[in-house]
């Protein structure tokens, strides 16, 4: 086996690991900050996705593609966050149930206004084609996607440790009363931040459809990796998100080459070691 073909894999795990990172920042966020396990995030990652495939198709505008489907989603998870979770809040078990139904009514409308063919998102020719780095060559647009997830990540970790709003949201988790008596609508803080990360569950959309397809199921499918990296890197941690990601990337990507058959296993396997070992995931805060 040469070094070039254990780059290439390196590099594949690497950037599904990306994908993952964008779309599972999103998630650890909501809970970590909001304790709301939102079970339609995958959904919001589909819809993100189709939306994008669509307007890109009718426009032929890649930008306008990303904007409509962020602000579409972002739309769709203000109405959720309003109209279902806001009058449970802070029942678990009703907020979870609530999520599974949206995720279901997402997915169907989805099959309704965009069909059950697979679709993928046309990437303008100046982020598509290889990349040579020496002997590797390497799709462009993968390492976009890579660069892509770092931004994210350092703009969460400014915004959650360095920011005021960051530290109206910690301080909103650990005593709302006294920030409300402080004069800040923590409510509306929350429910922006729940918008923000059905936008970061759309732009993931719009990233996956340039590699992978959106198609009936896809959304569950990503959502379980998702979870896999929010178990093993901490729920509410963005550096755990970061770590759990690269994790599971890698291993899906050896997994899928060396070992087809057990591909599911060997993912789902970590995520299994650190419920038993170290409930709380690699980073995650004990509660």
């Amino acid at each position: 086996m040469s070094w070039d073909y254990l780059a290439v894999q390196v590099l594949n795990g690497l950037s599904f690991g990306a994908l993952l990172f964008v779309l599972a920042s999103g998630f650890t966020l909501i809970f970590g900050l909001m304790r709301i396990v939102n079970l339609a995030h995958g959904a919001y990652y589909l819809l993100g996705g189709n939306i994008a495939i669509s307007v890109n198709l009718a426009t032929g505008s890649y930008v306008l593609a990303i904007v409509v489907a962020v602000v579409a989603t972002g739309v769709v998870g203000l109405l959720s966050e309003r109209l279902l979770l806001r009058p449970v809040r802070g029942n678990e078990m009703l907020e979870v149930l609530v999520t599974v139904g949206l995720a279901f009514v997402i997915a169907d409308l989805s099959l309704a206004v965009f069909g059950g063919n697979p679709r993928s998102l046309k990437v303008p020719a100046g982020l598509s084609g290889p990349l040579e780095m020496g002997p590797v060559v390497y799709p462009k647009y993968r390492l976009i996607l890579v660069a892509l997830a770092v931004l994210v990540g350092v703009g969460l970790y400014l915004m959650q440790r360095h920011s005021r709003i960051g530290a109206i949201i910690r301080a909103g988790v650990d005593d709302r009363e006294t920030v409300g008596l402080l004069g800040i609508n923590i409510g509306r803080v929350f429910m922006w931040l729940f918008v923000f990360g059905a936008c970061l569950a759309a732009l993931a959309g719009v990233a996956g459809a340039g590699i992978l397809t959106m198609r009936p199921g896809a959304d569950t499918d990503i959502l379980l990796y998702a979870l896999v990296v929010v178990i093993v890197g901490g729920l509410g941690s963005i550096q755990g998100a970061a770590v759990g990601s690269v994790v599971i990337g890698l291993i899906d990507s050896f997994s899928r080459v060396w070992i087809p058959e057990f591909s599911y296993f060997a993912v789902f396997a970590p995520m299994a070691l650190i419920l038993m070992l170290r409930p709380r995931g690699l980073l995650g805060r004990a509660t």
